[in-house]
């Protein structure tokens, strides 16, 4: 049976608002969304809220998921203390799962060689440059990319910090959430507050 389940990193620092569209609207399209920690340790978000994860990185299986979705914190920047949760997203593409990243979770990848040779995007270019990458030629500026893999990896969502909405729209069309005039009045509804696109959406 095809999962259903989407996981959500979760750690402290979190920012709570660069998941929230993919998630709820993914929840309300018939996916399961988890929550996954390095332990099953309450973390607090940089909004303060507090999270028990659903369960522990040593416990995520790739065949168990649809998706890993890594989300920005001030850890990703300060220390090593998240580069298991990179090391997860490796064993992801290289089982053939997508992989979806916003913000400081774009710098983790480029740590772990995830964007040398991967279309991607992030905060701006040097932002990236900084960890020392190799994927310099395959940045593109834009609001969010996504990198098809191929046969024998996953794909690569990645996003800046500024663009939850087209981070989730990336996630929307890789899943099939949304067939593409749907998807685009989705955009166009929470990006745009075009109300119009609300008649597409309901149709």
């Amino acid at each position: 049976m095809t999962s259903t389940s989407v996981h959500l990193a979760v750690y402290d620092t979190l920012a709570d608002w660069e998941p929230g569209f993919a998630t709820a609207h993914l929840t309300q399209n018939g996916h399961t969304v988890r929550t996954v920690g390095a332990t099953t340790d309450p973390v607090t978000t940089m909004g303060g809220m507090r999270v028990r994860p659903d369960l522990a990185l040593d416990d995520l299986r790739p065949e168990d998921s649809t998706l890993l979705i890594l989300s920005g914190a001030a850890l990703w920047d300060t220390g090593d203390s998240l580069a298991p949760f990179a090391r997860t997203a490796r064993a992801f593409l290289d089982a053939g799962v997508p992989v979806a990243a916003i913000c400081g979770a774009t710098a983790g990848l480029a740590r772990e060689g995830l964007l040398d040779d991967r279309a991607h995007t992030s905060a701006v270019s040097f932002y990236l440059a900084a960890t020392g990458y190799a994927g310099g030629p395959h940045y593109i500026d834009a609001d969010a990319v996504t990198d098809a893999g191929g046969a024998s990896r996953g794909a690569l969502v990645t996003a800046g910090p500024t663009e939850p909405v087209a981070f989730a729209r990336e996630i929307f069309g890789l899943l099939g959430v949304y067939e593409p005039k749907k998807l685009d009045a989705w955009y166009r509804l929470f990006h745009d507050s075009d109300a119009s696109a609300y008649e597409v959406l309901q149709g």
